[in-house]
């Protein structure tokens, strides 16, 4: 008599986990490392300001009447906010029925849609975006980081850094070899115009890049007790001539710049935050945006810099 065998056998219940895998990365660490603050108006404002060029020449008369002031006023920029947003919609039945690996459906996809407007929004503040107004027909657009960045600013052939801080886009040059001479040479220009930089951001290509920069060191682990070896392949710190930088790899950034940048002093300024708005129903599903109002506060571009127009396989 032959086996009866799963291949005949009927009323198997099907084996699927109970469990969802998902590796698409969520991490936003430019967006994630500066600040938050408050918005109050599409275009939103900040000043900024520096100090007299120090000088020898500041020596008096004895008896000598006060000089005449020298004050100058403060600069007022600006960046307009821009509206990002997601929709979901998720029929009655499937709310309902019994799912694996989560119990609302409308849950799930909200939390989905929540971490892609951040991944959004990681990308968007890394891009060569400029600030627009916008009309009626055309949504507003905040200016990115790249539009910012004038005074520390190094490119390639053909490269130029924005005309107007805030306003006009990078235009992109020849790409060359990253090199740790370029690094040095922002990070000098920064602490010069007065900044502390904290953190080189880079996409995948430039911090296994970043690690084969040599420095002055000779690199070395100890092995001291009886156990397997270690194979150091990885910088996660940068030493310079003006303090630790973390190196920190961004998957949304573009990949041909190196962001030096000092996280205090910028932030992301909220006029709407994140938000859920039931939609109007219109039959037998469940429609809802998730939505936010944002834009990018660059509270003194002399406080970072980039390295641009790098091709990291050179």
């Amino acid at each position: 008599m032959p086996t009866y065998q799963t291949f005949t056998a009927i009323g198997m219940r099907e084996d699927l986990s109970d469990i969802i895998y998902n590796i698409s990365p969520t991490e936003t660490p430019i967006m994630s490392s500066i600040g938050r603050t408050k918005a109050t108006a599409v275009y939103h404002e900040w000043q900024t300001d520096s100090l007299a060029a120090a000088t020898t020449a500041n020596a008096a008369v004895e008896g000598a009447d006060a000089t005449s002031a020298t004050m100058a006023p403060t600069t007022r920029v600006g960046n307009y906010t821009q509206i990002v947003q997601k929709t979901v919609q998720v029929s009655g039945t499937l709310e309902t029925v019994n799912k694996a690996g989560r119990k609302s459906e409308k849950a799930y996809q909200l939390s989905k849609a929540s971490q892609e407007l951040k991944r959004d929004l990681e990308t968007i503040i890394t891009a060569n975006q400029g600030k627009s107004a916008g009309t009626s027909t055309v949504a507003r657009t905040m200016g990115s980081l790249l539009s910012w960045i004038k005074s520390n600013s190094s490119q390639g052939s053909g490269g130029s850094a924005p005309l107007v801080s805030g306003t006009s886009t990078r235009t992109d040059g020849t790409q060359r070899t990253a090199t740790e001479a370029l690094l040095k040479t922002v990070i000098a220009s920064i602490f010069d115009a007065g900044g502390n930089p904290k953190a080189v951001f880079v996409g995948s290509a430039g911090k296994q890049k970043m690690s084969t920069f040599a420095g002055i060191a000779v690199n070395r682990y100890q092995i001291t007790k009886p156990e397997a070896g270690v194979i150091i392949g990885a910088a996660d710190i940068y030493q310079s001539d003006f303090g630790q930088l973390s190196i920190v790899p961004d998957r949304f950034m573009r990949t041909r710049d190196m962001l030096i940048l000092d996280p205090e002093y910028a932030a992301m300024a909220f006029l709407r935050p994140f938000m859920t708005n039931e939609l109007a129903k219109a039959g037998d599903s469940d429609k809802t945006q998730i939505l936010a109002e944002v834009t990018l506060e660059v509270k003194n571009e002399a406080a970072h810099g980039i390295v641009a127009d790098l091709d990291f396989s050179l």
